[in-house]
């Protein structure tokens, strides 16, 4: 399968993938329809007895076919706009000259720099200084034959570019009117497991390509598990995996995501999910108390534990910038046991050393987890964990910023998202039973369909398939859909991007608007299909 960014005359291909894969393609009539753009146009007939004359007459254009779809179109008689070879891209700030270049190159045009004056043909990119705006808000008027895309921010300039480009794509045209446009959630994301397989970064640099084209704003990166720890490292290169990313590949990675306005979200989960670092230091492993070793699992009594957790959190700071941090805490096999004391005597001794006698091993690891929050908080990241590494009845609870990246109510002692959100907390939304695409599909996992996302999911289901109560959107800031490698063969990096494409399309559409859309499903996978 093809991987590679594609460019051609007027204008580039939105996807990546020579076939189209996922939830299958398009038929002919669907595939080859009109973009609903302005139609060409159409010669008056001349009124009886009047004296012919050569003037024209335009339809009322139709709003944009993109994905995801633009939120407001106000139509306009006219021609519509397309790229043509030697136009030119002008910026009203130096500050857009990057989104200038790049969709310059995209489109075939030539980048003039900061200009004031207007030629035919111009495509202009401007910053309008409101400061009220949604900063990834743009708006979009093509009219007497030129292009102006402006925004309070780079960020919504940067995704008027990406309306444009889908506009134009395969020779299309950008229907006359004005576009006014904005995400409905702030956080579109995906998420990534190179820790149980080795994806290279070749192939994740084109899906940092295909999701700033899509408009999605966070990457994932879960790259430590019990499997593999997939990035070089300098405090502790003896947990490394043969097969991982040197941190120059993870900085490449880096600005190609920040020139698409990504930002990546590491996460090193703990104190489960350490296989890996224990394979190193089997030392830190925790053990029952007849001595058994507990898959994955540190443990938490010991002083060495945070420190080498500690360690890593610290140097991957460094490494990567921006605003979230995954801590997991999920899936603590201590937690599992029916009498967690009992079975670790060693972690009920430390929480009652620490948080006093009645303090059990949930304290323990709630404490844990706030501990981790501390490191990172210290690089001024905000911190976030799965919800199954949230207890009820702790003594000691969840530090109140750590957000809550919803993903089941499968697991032991279950919390429903309202408790959650009745709490105040601000969640994401990994819905399991509609985000999951869990490689070999193990367990009673199935590889999730776009068209079930397009048609039942929004991000307020959080669990299953209802919808929390209005009153509580504003704290579910997002969602992501998330790739697992729990059977790391079953596919090829290529087979992950061709099952993932429909679905990643189906997310971002209804993160950027949670309403019904107005496209069917059929007609959605045509779109999808036509842009590429």
């Amino acid at each position: 399968m093809a991987v590679a960014l594609v460019v051609v005359a007027a204008g580039v291909s939105l996807g990546l993938w020579a076939a189209s894969g996922g939830d299958g393609g398009s038929t002919a009539s669907e595939a080859g329809s009109s973009r609903g753009a302005s139609a060409a146009p159409q010669d008056r007939e001349p009124e009886a007895g009047a004296t012919p004359s050569p003037t024209r007459a335009y339809p009322l254009s139709e709003a944009p076919r993109t994905i995801p779809a633009v939120r407001d179109h106000e139509p306009a008689r006219g021609p519509g706009w397309r790229p043509e070879q030697g136009n030119r891209v002008v910026v009203d700030d130096p500050a857009l000259a990057d989104e200038g270049r790049l969709v310059a190159g995209e489109l075939g045009m030539t980048y003039a720099g900061e200009k004031g004056d207007k030629k035919a043909g111009d495509l202009r990119l401007a910053l309008n200084g409101d400061k009220g705006a949604n900063p990834e808000s743009y708006t979009m008027t093509v009219r007497d034959g030129r292009v102006e895309i402006d925004g309070p921010s780079d960020t919504g300039v940067f995704y008027g570019t990406r309306t444009l480009k889908q506009e134009t794509h395969d020779g299309g045209t950008a229907p006359e009117g004005v576009v006014k446009d904005e995400p409905a959630k702030p956080q579109r994301g995906f998420m990534l497991d190179i820790a149980r397989k080795n994806f290279t970064a070749g192939w994740i640099e084109d899906r940092i390509r295909e999701l700033g084209d899509l408009k999605f704003n966070q990457l994932g990166l879960h790259f430590s598990d019990d499997q593999g720890f997939r990035i070089e490292s300098t405090s502790h290169p003896e947990i490394v995996s043969r097969q991982h990313l040197t941190k120059a590949q993870v900085r490449r990675i880096i600005d190609l995501a920040q020139s698409r306005y990504i930002t990546i979200v590491p996460e090193i989960d703990s104190p489960g999910h350490l296989g890996a670092v224990i394979d190193a230091h089997p030392d830190l492993q925790l053990r029952s108390a007849q001595g058994s070793a507990v898959q994955g699992a540190i443990d938490i009594s010991k002083a060495e534990s945070a420190e080498i957790v500690d360690d890593l959190l610290d140097e991957y700071a460094d490494l990567f910038p921006g605003g979230p941090w995954h801590l997991g805490g999920d899936e603590y096999q201590a937690l599992t046991r029916s009498n967690p004391e009992a079975s670790f005597p060693q972690l009920a001794a430390a929480a009652q050393k620490k948080y006093g006698s009645g303090a059990t091993v949930a304290d323990l690891t709630t404490g844990w987890l706030n501990d981790r929050a501390d490191t990172v908080r210290g690089h001024q990241r905000v911190p976030r964990a799965w919800n199954d590494g949230f207890f009820r009845g702790t003594s000691v609870q969840a530090a109140k910023d750590i957000q809550v990246a919803y993903w089941t109510g499968k697991e032991i002692g279950a919390r429903a998202p309202l408790e959650y959100l009745q709490a105040g907390r601000k969640v994401i939304n990994y819905n399991d039973e509609f985000l999951y695409y869990v490689l070999g599909e193990p367990q009673t996992f199935v590889y999730p369909t776009g068209q079930r996302i397009y048609e039942q999911w929004t991000p307020r289901v959080l669990r299953g398939t209802a919808a929390v109560p209005a009153r509580y959107d504003d704290q579910i800031l997002g969602g992501s859909f998330a790739v697992w490698c729990d059977l790391a063969d079953s596919q090829t990096q290529d087979q992950v991007a061709a099952g993932i494409r429909m679905p990643l399309r189906a997310t971002v559409q209804k993160l950027w608007d949670p309403d019904k859309p107005e496209l069917s499903w059929a007609e959605f996978r045509a779109l999808a299909d036509r842009l590429g």
